[in-house]
């Protein structure tokens, strides 16, 4: 279901995109698990709409590619298929898993796609979540790791070592998602928009009227209702790994759906993790392995890669006492 919200800015206060009024579209679309939303400024009321409708049919056709929830989709196949043979995938969807891969290596497997397991077992997997017993964990254990993942760039074909291995795509999904909503809409002549996955990834296109970027609250990860920061985008995304987002409370803890993929139980130690990159996917990829591998971790793998130079990490880790001093840019 869709919710359009159009509105037009006259009057002294008007901006102005070149010589015309401006017009402010927003409109929101559920699909792929999240809710995605737009919104637009333009000149043109009907190529505005187009262009968010263009962006939101391109959410629906990554939802039939990416989707494990849907068993006709592309990754659902790999998943039933994968640990019998070789499948076959399209260009998009190896270059995806290509880029998974790479995540991983430099996280030092803090980032997994082949999580799917563990969120089953944990009971976060179209559920709320769940506490099992170890043996449980130490027995699906051996269906995670992405080295048990052969990707044959020749032949572009997926294979797995074992059978009950899954991939899930939600760490990197949403990110991706907005990346091609923001490419779509750029085609379509918009230069100003913000567009978000789920409240937890959002990519800031130019500046609204008469300010110099879009301004975004991180949240306080133990009071979704107050802000704990505020930072201003302007072509750079934003996107945070938080316990608030799914957690339940178990023998006295709280377990968060943040999964640490080598040891089989959620991360610990972190509230939240907000990452500021030039790319959604990237972001999106980033938040869960700083998250995971925490503070120090993250320091110094920044200062030995070069390509992260426009990365900024804020924390939030989890202290006694909740002191405001928990949370801090990582310098």
């Amino acid at each position: 279901m869709k919710r359009v919200v159009l509105l037009l800015f006259v009057g002294a206060a008007a901006a102005h995109l070149l010589a015309g009024e401006l017009l402010r579209l927003e409109q929101s679309l559920d699909a792929m698990g999240s809710v995605y939303t737009i919104v637009a400024y333009g000149e043109d009321r009907g190529k505005l709409l187009a262009a968010v409708d263009q962006a939101f049919e391109e959410v629906r056709r990554l939802d039939r590619m990416l989707s494990n929830y849907r068993p006709a989709s592309e990754l659902s196949r790999v998943n039933r298929e994968a640990a019998k043979g070789p499948v076959q995938v399209s260009e998009e969807l190896f270059r995806l898993l290509e880029a998974c891969d790479s995540y991983s290596r430099q996280s030092e497997g803090a980032f997994d796609i082949t999580v799917g397991p563990l969120m089953k077992v944990w009971g976060f997997y179209k559920g709320s979540g769940r506490l099992p017993h170890r043996a449980e964990i130490r027995g699906v254990l051996g269906l995670v790791g992405y080295e048990k993942v052969t990707l044959d760039k020749k032949d572009r074909t997926v294979r797995f070592a074992r059978e009950g291995m899954e991939l899930d795509p939600g760490g990197i999904g949403k990110g991706y998602a907005v990346d091609r909503m923001v490419a779509i809409l750029k085609a379509a002549g918009v230069r100003v928009a913000l567009i978000s996955g789920g409240n937890s990834s959002i990519y800031a296109l130019g500046a609204p009227p008469s300010e110099k970027g879009w301004s975004i609250s991180i949240r306080d990860p133990k009071d979704i209702t107050r802000s704990k920061e505020e930072v201003v985008l302007k072509d750079m995304s934003l996107s945070t790994s938080g316990t608030s987002e799914k957690f339940f409370h178990a023998e006295g803890k709280v377990y968060s759906h943040i999964m640490d993929p080598r040891t089989g139980w959620p991360a610990q130690g972190m509230l939240s993790v907000s990452v500021i990159a030039p790319r959604t996917i990237d972001s999106e990829a980033w938040a869960k392995p700083a998250f995971i591998n925490g503070r120090a971790w993250m320091a110094k793998h920044l200062r030995g890669n070069p390509a992260m130079k426009d990365f900024r990490f804020f924390f939030c880790e989890d202290k006694q006492g909740g002191s405001d001093q928990a949370c801090a840019w990582l310098q």
